[in-house]
């Protein structure tokens, strides 16, 4: 009697053992911080000054002698008069660098990262430290000092470009005009580990907005919508952000596992045949 026992272990048991692991990981946290914002900003200024100074100083001396052959009487005096004057005038402009944080835009590009599954959103905190807005790009000395947490990575964004714009144009073969009000908003975005501090993904996203109003050309006021507008901008930058996080994600959420969990040994497949005679 001869049996024949096929054993075929390796390749099974591996593929089982990865999808255990990789369904009891966590998703990695991430932590968005407010749009940060650096621009040259010019104040004209004229200063005029003007003082004037005046003193008056009087003295005077009298005196008088007599005796029975003579008699003698003098008198003296001085008058010290000083004035001065100062007048100064100058104009110019002076600039400096203005920077800070944008609280907003923010809630949909949280919303675009939470529905894609790939993260848990955690809240860091916000810069707050005007006197040192230098600080604000040293995305690295803001996660050392712990503003952010429980955070596996940070995505930190910053405003290249923002740009409201409000144009009339006629309507051809029409006695009506289109008024509209426009905004563009331009930011560069990188996800930035928390653990070693690499930069996991880079990109730029755009977001735009509209309200179109048609008037008579008789006139009238224009009322547009600039809440509409925000909105919409802040929908349309969620969705880029998200989208581009999608396209570059590639081993990310496998950075996100739990690093002591332990790793399936590797086994070669094998084919065992035992015979009893």
């Amino acid at each position: 009697m001869i049996a024949i026992w096929f054993f075929r272990a390796g390749a099974c048991a591996l593929l089982a053992s990865v999808s255990l692991i990789a369904a009891a990981a966590p998703p990695p946290k991430v932590s968005v911080t407010d749009l940060a914002y650096e621009e040259r900003v010019s104040e004209y200024f004229r200063v005029v000054s003007a003082s004037e100074k005046s003193s008056l100083r009087a003295s005077g001396r009298e005196s008088e002698r007599e005796s029975d052959y003579s008699s003698s009487r003098r008198s003296s005096g001085s008058v010290n008069a000083k004035s001065e004057s100062s007048y100064y005038e100058a104009e110019g402009t002076v600039s400096y660098i203005d920077r800070g944080e944008l609280r907003k835009f923010t809630a949909d590009i949280k919303g675009g990262i939470l529905r894609s599954g790939r993260f848990e959103v955690v809240q860091g905190r916000p810069f707050t430290d005007a006197k040192n807005n230098e600080k604000l790009y040293d995305i690295i000395g803001r996660i050392k000092k712990g503003m952010y947490a429980g955070a596996d990575y940070v995505l930190f964004g910053s405003i290249n470009s923002i740009e409201f714009r409000q144009e009339a144009n006629p309507v051809e073969h029409t006695n009506s005009v289109s008024h509209t009000l426009s905004l563009e908003l331009v930011g560069e975005f990188s996800l930035i580990s928390t653990r070693n501090f690499k930069v996991k993904s880079s990109f730029s996203a755009m977001g735009t907005g509209q309200d179109v109003k048609l008037l008579s050309s008789r006139g009238g006021r224009v009322v547009l919508n600039r809440g509409k507008v925000v909105s919409e901008v802040s929908k349309s930058l969620g969705e880029d952000v998200s989208r581009q996080l999608e396209e570059q994600l590639s081993g990310i959420y496998a950075d996100g596992a739990d690093q002591n969990a332990p790793r399936p040994r590797e086994e070669s497949q094998r084919e065992e045949v035992i015979i009893f005679k």
